[in-house]
């Protein structure tokens, strides 16, 4: 693994070997993150300055984002460096953007005005309509227009690759993988989490003082009783009425059931690829939606952890 920092100044530096480290990638937020310890020799080295992070493993970037702390520490052995940050999501979940409406808005809009401004740029050409009448509130975080916008208006879930570029092409150019019983996995986890699925959403149109309600009937047959009510602003329709409340529906109802595989292979899968599970005496098996990867590396070497969705996951 080699880890490389860059300065507010432009400067960048080779971190020593790290003794271990941890990155995860996931398919929007929480965003990515990583963190990694090494040996440190330079106690004249102004780590304030450190603004950001990337590694390469392999001859391949593997993580592109920002150092949100660095701490040294020092004892008979030496001193040791542990760096830790987050993904180039973070520029747009930390910065508010201003609240203005576009009679209009087109992706270039959105781009311009809330992502590009941050150095981000997208990982290859998309293709999202514009949205007319598109409203940022006050007090919104950039990466919140950008999920609006990609989101509720195209379907597309906005997520980050490795390189730190954004990418609007839904999950297109993923690979499908397999784990059969000749894969070596070291760890499987099956959770069910029922806290915080809803089981029903009513959506209120004050304009037309219409109150339309949708059901998770599923979750509602097996006892799970956590009801929602919106108040949809001024202008909407019945179809956007319930897009919004099946789509928050969905969303919570995505977490419901999880799996986790833990396969001693570094960077095995990343989000958004599709897995067929096989494995003998297990009862979850079948297609599955990766939707976050941890790699980790130390003393006892290194190994993925694939988190699994359903294969049509809402994000």
């Amino acid at each position: 693994m080699t880890a490389l920092i860059t300065t507010a100044r432009g400067r960048t530096l080779q971190l020593p070997e790290p003794l271990a480290w941890e990155m995860c990638y996931t398919a929007g937020v929480p965003c990515d993150s990583f963190w990694l310890r090494c040996p440190w020799e330079e106690p004249g080295e102004d780590l304030g300055q450190w603004k950001s992070f990337a590694a390469d493993h392999q001859g391949e970037r593997v993580f592109t984002g920002v150092v949100d702390e660095c701490e040294v520490t020092w004892d008979r052995n030496g001193a040791v460096l542990e760096v830790s940050g987050r993904g180039m999501a973070a520029l747009l979940l930390d910065n508010e953007a201003q609240g203005q409406d576009y009679e209009t808005a087109a992706l270039e809009d959105i781009l311009s005005g809330h992502v590009s401004p941050y150095g981000i740029r997208l990982a290859q050409p998309a293709a999202l309509p514009p949205v007319s009448r598109f409203s940022v509130a006050t007090g919104s975080s950039e990466w919140s227009v950008l999920y609006e916008f990609a989101r509720y208006h195209a379907g597309v879930s906005p997520r980050f690759d490795r390189e730190g570029r954004l990418v609007l092409t839904g999950w297109t150019g993923c690979e499908n993988l397999e784990i059969t019983d000749a894969t070596p996995v070291t760890g499987l986890v099956l959770r069910e989490r029922r806290y915080g699925v809803l089981s029903e959403i009513w959506v209120r149109d004050r304009t037309r003082q219409a109150v339309e309600r949708v059901e998770n009937t599923a979750f509602l047959q097996n006892g799970g009783t956590c009801r929602r009510i919106m108040t949809m602003p001024g202008r909407s329709d019945f179809k956007t009425m319930r897009y919004s409340g099946q789509f928050q529906l969905d969303k919570s109802a995505a977490g419901l059931v999880r799996q986790e595989i833990a396969v001693p292979i570094l960077f095995y899968g990343r989000p958004g690829d599709l897995l067929s599970l096989h494995r003998s005496g297990w009862g979850k098996n079948g297609s599955w939606r990766v939707v976050g990867t941890r790699v980790t590396c130390g003393s006892q070497g290194g190994q993925t952890v694939l988190e699994l969705a359903a294969p049509d996951v809402v994000i």
